[in-house]
């Protein structure tokens, strides 16, 4: 029996990431940066007022707020005209004189000689003429041209997800598209004679094909292209027939229903000749029967999973997940594992890594991690509704059997719901 270990080892040596693509950066959303991106403008492209106010000199507004007062004892307020109203966008150039103002909104481009923005608050808000209550120093309320890139800054760095943040900053300095790893195309086909799909009624003997579309969802979930081909015949000569269709249009195939009993040597049958293929026990529960190959002319990684839809989801979280990953250019293809306390006792499978369906929570007043498995890890491998409302996985060591309550087990997290 293969450990996981060196299951994992065999798989995903086989990952290939897809070659780079240059695609539009509103498509680039959740993909890898496979470049350097270096700007070639400033950002900010000219000084621009930070805040709705007031452009003014710094120097003749440095006595605002003083005791100034007249021959007379009298406070002498301090106030310029206002000369004009700048908006953002405005492309007409406007120079400030000496003792004056003007109107500028933010965003809007700065008056010649003008070196700071009185805010609003700082005066009376006046239309024609301003009080001025509080002074400004020379740069304040100013985007300066360049403040947030120079040209020649890398904006993005290769090897950074595209999120947000960095689709506004790369539509900021004019990129308009931007080379990603692509997501890695995988195809899911579901075999076995029982099967029907969801649209029919199920009658004597048969159930409903639940591989193809849990198998389909959780690949999206990784970050795959998916084509769902759904349920395809087992007779040899369609199945092979199938399968080479595939082969030829992605970089990963998934067929559930394919190991075990008399489904795996029709599998084998059909697939013969295509390229290595090696349907294997691997130390690990559920899911230990799987296969694994590289199949085709361009020998794309083919999994063969069980039929279980719970075994099936489990070999695809362990073994096929971090072939994606790996292909989308992550460095940590692996789910983050935390430390956590059970809250019952687990039984797990001798000589296995055993991968239980659980809830992870925290203690609110501690902070500390704690776990609840869902079902028995030994004799509930087929109930699919403890894996929906599962959010992690228990990770047991093949020589642990028995964990008592308040032990610290390992665990994975799934992904989040809600």
């Amino acid at each position: 029996m293969r450990s996981v270990e060196d299951q994992q080892i065999k798989v995903t040596a086989a990952a290939v990431a897809p070659r780079p693509v240059r695609v539009a950066i509103s498509e680039a959303q959740g993909l890898l940066c496979a470049e350097d991106v270096v700007t070639e403008r400033p950002l900010p492209g000219f000084d621009q007022a930070a805040i709705d106010g007031y452009a003014v000199r710094s120097v003749d507004v440095a006595s605002a707020g003083a005791d100034i007062r007249d021959e007379e004892g009298d406070l002498v307020d301090l106030t310029l005209p206002v000369v004009g109203e700048v908006v953002a966008g405005s492309r007409q150039p406007i120079r400030l004189q000496p003792r004056q103002t003007v109107r500028v909104d933010t965003g809007a481009p700065m008056p010649t000689l003008a070196d700071a923005v009185l805010p609003l608050d700082f005066t009376d808000g006046g239309r024609a003429r301003i009080k001025v209550y509080e002074p400004v120093r020379s740069g304040d309320y100013v985007r300066r041209i360049g403040d947030d890139v120079q040209p020649g800054d890398v904006a993005v760095r290769a090897g950074t997800i595209i999120g947000a943040a960095q689709v506004g900053l790369l539509a900021a300095v004019g990129q308009d598209k931007v080379l990603v790893h692509p997501r890695p195309r995988l195809s899911v086909l579901s075999v076995g004679g029982e099967l029907i799909d969801i649209d029919r009624t199920p009658g004597p003997g048969q159930v409903y094909d639940v591989n193809s579309y849990a198998l389909a969802a959780a690949a999206r979930d990784a970050g795959a292209d998916v084509n769902r081909v759904g349920i395809v015949s087992s007779d040899p000569r369609r199945l092979r027939d199938a399968v080479e269709g595939q082969l030829v249009r992605a970089e990963v195939v998934v067929i559930a229903g394919a190991v075990g009993g008399w489904a795996s040597e029709q599998v084998q049958e059909a697939l013969e000749g295509l390229g290595e293929l090696e349907i294997t026990r691997v130390a690990m529960h559920p899911g230990s029967v799987q296969g694994f190959g590289r199949l085709g002319r361009d020998e794309v990684p083919t999994f063969l999973l069980p039929s279980n839809p719970v075994s099936a989801l489990v070999v695809f979280e362990v073994m096929v997940r971090p072939l994606i990953r790996i292909a989308l250019g992550r460095r940590h293809p692996m789910r983050r594992i935390i430390s956590a306390r059970t809250i019952t006792p687990i039984s797990s499978m001798e000589g296995r890594r055993g991968y239980l369906r659980a809830q992870l929570m925290r203690d609110e007043a501690t902070g500390e991690y704690l776990v609840q498995p869902l079902g028995n890890g030994n004799s509930s491998s087929h109930l699919l509704a403890t894996l929906a409302e599962a959010n992690s996985l228990i990770v047991i060591d093949p020589d642990d059997t028995e964990i008592r309550t308040g032990d610290e087990v390992q665990v994975a997290f799934l992904a989040q719901r809600g």
